[in-house]
């Protein structure tokens, strides 16, 4: 069996790591470390939680143990494709480097330019960086890659799904021809080994497990639900995942609740915390001080439930995670690899339940097509019952009584605008008896038409006075009254006609 002193690492890179327990290397390890060394281009492809941020930090400390950076020049350069796993790589750097003198930078977003840029001054070995936060700071001239001696591209296919490929590849121009690039990533798509038949050269391939593939430690099931109503389904989705979470009770040590949207792990945290539940979200949308303080207080066990987004999907090194929930099935197959690869690391039993919903079950089918295996199936914890959770998360359940509520209003209104037809039959019936007798016989019609214009011309201010003693104002005569062209058409429109008649 291959251990590290095995593998021709410098005395004190293999001191640190006695010293952080470590003694035989995982697979990739033992396959990408020698060729590394040797000053060859490396492709790696392994699944998550294999150990592949040792597979290149190791040598990268070894064969820049000797040597000096300058200003502005950084002599190596690892890419990432979020801030977590970059922060996780420099936690690496930390860890082997104790007893070597080689600094580093961290390039993020959510982090002051000027502190980032103080170190870049005074020279880095290593610059570890998120491909956006390193353009900026080269498009400012604060940062020249011309002295890149090694380039590592960690996570590509995640590099890939976030859109950072064009990225790449401007920065794979800026770099020198002559670096050694260690390129490591969980799948291998088209345009992915596209890139690596680019601007790799004679890379040593080292695949240790099938393309994403799932760690037979982890026990997976799915539960297949279906809501009363469709306007109810996130509350009664939020209950079946509470349920699952009961019902393994002290099992689940502490999990990582995977929704597909931002604004999904707001709500769900939000609901877990009205239930008792130690919970607290992250995603992109949040500031990098308030992420790193949720890791951090996941980690420590402080948070319990870390209800989160594909953003920490890859590179959450935290070894102790015993249960993964997928609250949503994932758009992209390989990703559910990614989500469930957060429990069962470094050989230990984990569990990953993902919970189904109509709409999710072709995603779902297309899980089980890469993983090659069938998920078994799990009976919904709150099978007939209703959730009681609708009201608290912003949930649509409130906006169907909303929109009834709107329509009885206007339905209500209908009846108004039909009605004054009938006002208008009747008032000549209501007339004064002494009025009816004085109108011509032969024209019954015009007595009206040509008092009405008369009443209106009078004081109004009168008229409005003499409505508010009768109870109504002038909104309820004007909805009793027809407009058009019949029986209370005004003069004016009639003398035009008589002239033009006569004309």
């Amino acid at each position: 069996m291959t251990k590290f002193t095995d593998l021709n690492l410098n005395p004190k890179v293999l001191k640190a790591i006695e010293e952080a327990g470590y003694e035989t290397p995982t697979p990739i390890q033992a396959g990408a470390i020698p060729p590394a060394l040797a000053g060859r281009d490396v492709l790696g492809i392994a699944q998550t939680g294999t150990g592949k941020t040792a597979s290149f930090t190791l040598p990268m400390i070894t064969l820049l143990a000797r040597g000096r950076a300058r200003a502005r020049m950084p002599r190596s350069l690892v890419l990432c494709p979020t801030r977590e796993l970059a922060a996780q790589v420099a936690e690496n750097f930390d860890t082997y480097t104790k007893h070597l003198k080689l600094t580093k930078a961290l390039l993020i977003g959510g982090v002051s330019f000027k502190e980032q840029e103080q170190l870049i001054d005074k020279g880095v070995d290593v610059l570890i960086a998120t491909p956006g936060r390193l353009l900026d700071h080269f498009e400012r001239g604060k940062l020249l890659l011309t002295g890149v001696q090694i380039m590592v591209v960690d996570e590509a296919d995640r590099m890939l799904d976030m859109g950072f490929i064009p990225d790449i590849e401007r920065i794979f121009s800026l770099t020198p021809f002559t670096r050694q690039t260690l390129f490591f990533s969980a799948t291998m798509a088209p345009e992915i080994e596209r890139i690596t038949n680019t601007f790799l050269s004679g890379p040593e391939r080292i695949e240790v497990a099938r393309q994403a593939t799932a760690s037979e430690t982890i026990e997976q099931g799915a539960v297949f639900f279906k809501a009363s109503r469709k306007d109810r389904e996130g509350s009664e989705k939020r209950a079946v995942l509470r349920a699952l979470i009961d019902k393994e009770g002290d099992a689940c040590t502490n999990a990582i609740i995977f929704c597909n949207r931002k604004v999904d792990v707001d709500i769900v945290a939000k609901s877990l915390k009205k239930y008792g539940y130690n919970a607290a979200p992250i995603h992109g949308d949040l500031d990098q001080s308030q992420r790193m303080r949720t890791l951090d207080g996941f980690r420590d066990g402080s948070i319990r439930l870390l209800i989160a987004s594909d953003v920490a999907a890859r590179g959450l090194d935290v070894p102790s995670v015993s249960h993964v929930f997928n609250f949503d099935v994932p758009g992209h197959a390989e990703d559910y690899v990614h989500r469930i690869g957060r429990t069962g690391r470094a050989g230990r039993e984990g569990k990953a339940f993902t919970i189904v919903v109509p709409k999710d079950e072709k995603n779902f089918e297309d899980v089980e097509t890469l993983i090659q295996k069938e998920i078994p199936r799990i009976d919904p914890p709150l099978k007939g019952k209703r959730s009681d959770d609708a009201p608290e998360a912003g949930d649509e359940a409130e906006k169907p009584a909303r929109r009834s509520r709107s329509r009885s209003r206007k339905s209500d209104s209908k009846p108004e605008k039909q009605t004054p037809v009938e006002v208008v039959d009747t008032a000549a019936a209501e007339a004064p008896v002494e009025t009816q007798a004085e109108q011509p016989a032969a024209k019954p019609e015009k007595a009206p038409r040509n008092e009405k214009p008369t009443e209106r011309s009078g004081d109004r201010s009168s008229d409005r006075g003499n409505d508010k003693s009768r109870g109504r104002g002038r909104r309820g005569e004007r909805e009793n009254t027809v407009v058009g062209m019949g029986d209370h058409m005004p003069e004016f429109i009639a003398l035009s006609f008589e002239q033009r008649r006569a004309s």
